[in-house]
């Protein structure tokens, strides 16, 4: 089994590089067209040579952090981003979601305190009980 190890690093390698490729998008790729990309992963995947070449010189890599911001946060053009508790749009959706909801949660909150005061009173009883 250890001397497919080497065999399946190497199919997994291109594998990546290959779907890499083809899932970057057109303004990402530095150097060559994406299609001679795709044919050099293809042609030389054996010898880890396309592959490699892809991973270190095809694509435009991004420092950590400069991904997409979640959906809270917004761009801005003055201090960078914004945490969503700071950004307005974040906070009126809030309250559209939180509208007609929030006396149904109420209430429910109101039966399980309820709830919870019944079962400790039959508790206390059972104790008042039990010591008699």
């Amino acid at each position: 089994m250890l001397r497919y190890l080497p065999f399946l690093l190497v199919l997994a390698l291109w594998i990546y590089a290959f779907i890499d490729c083809l899932n970057t998008p057109e303004e990402e790729v530095r150097g060559l067209p994406k299609v001679v990309w795709v044919i050099i992963i293809l042609l030389f995947g054996e010898v880890l040579v396309g592959p490699v070449a892809w991973l270190v010189a095809g694509k435009a890599r991004r420092a950590p952090g400069d991904g997409a911001a979640p959906s809270a946060w917004r761009r801005d053009q003055r201090t960078g981003f914004v945490a969503p508790d700071d950004n307005p749009e974040f906070l009126k959706s809030l309250k559209k979601d939180d509208q007609g909801g929030g006396k149904d949660d109420e209430a429910l909150l109101r039966k399980w305190e309820a709830d919870l005061q019944r079962r400790e009173d039959e508790l206390k009883r059972r104790e008042r009980d039990d010591e008699a």
